[in-house]
């Protein structure tokens, strides 16, 4: 079935504004801004629903960010109120830290680390300015956990996570985005390589394996299948033990 991203769209705008009539009438909508095409067409769909003044964006650079301009451009594009929180030097500190009582590192708890630092920041944010966090995760990273617990999987509430990379370009161009900020290629601005390089194959590709079953390479549906399989427990609620007594 093809997609209708007129009718996607307005049909998102209509979940957000009953979510926050049901779980916030009087809150405003924190969204952390990467420059990226997900938190981009989150927040063009927030401000579609509740209206620019109920939409706080939050800039986070570790130290520096190289594309720090595209997340400029989509706060000044949308006239929402943002404000840029370095997380820098508190990576920087607590990576010290964590160092001196552990010994070695892993490359991957220093990706992963800025991501929570960043829901921390967002989460406090929304505290001190009556807010509810959006979460910006999409089908397509979803399906293969990429994502980071309780970093940018987290969140109060996610609007485009029905939604594949394409379909969320889609909406991106029925909202008005700028198309640089659309078509932006993906990275995670932490490990140095775009998100299509990290996988092994293109959105493109996953895309149409999600929608329609149909891939081409047996080895590339073997990697995604094994990762869909390995990250399903980041969109659970946590395992918890029952004890009836």
């Amino acid at each position: 079935m093809e997609f209708d991203a007129k009718k996607a769209t307005q049909a998102t705008i209509q979940w957000i504004r009953d979510w926050f009539r049901t779980n916030g009438p009087d809150c405003n909508a924190i969204i952390g801004i990467s420059g990226g095409k997900d938190s981009s067409i989150t927040a063009a769909l927030l401000v579609e629903a509740l209206g620019k003044d109920r939409v706080i964006g939050v800039l986070m650079p570790n130290t520096s960010q190289s594309d720090i301009d595209m997340a400029q451009l989509l706060v000044d594009h949308l006239g929402i109120r943002h404000y840029t929180v370095n997380i820098g030097s508190c990576y920087d500190a607590l990576m010290e830290e964590i160092r001196n009582s552990i010994g070695e590192v892993s490359r991957d708890s220093e990706i992963n680390l800025p991501p929570r630092l960043r829901m921390s920041t967002l989460y406090a944010v929304g505290q001190s300015m009556n807010g509810r966090v959006a979460n910006t995760c999409n089908l397509s990273e979803d399906w293969v956990g990429y994502s980071t617990r309780y970093g940018d999987a987290a969140g109060d509430f996610s609007p485009i996570s029905s939604f594949t990379t394409a379909e969320i370009r889609a909406m991106g161009r029925e909202l008005g985005v700028p198309e640089v900020l659309i078509e932006k290629v993906p990275s995670d601005g932490l490990s140095g390589k775009t998100d299509e390089d990290k996988l092994g194959f293109t959105y493109e590709v996953l895309d149409r394996y999600i929608r329609t079953g149909e891939i081409d390479d047996p080895k590339t549906k073997e990697r995604i299948d094994t990762l869909h399989e390995r990250n399903l427990f980041k969109l659970r609620y946590m395992d918890s033990f029952v004890y009836e007594g």
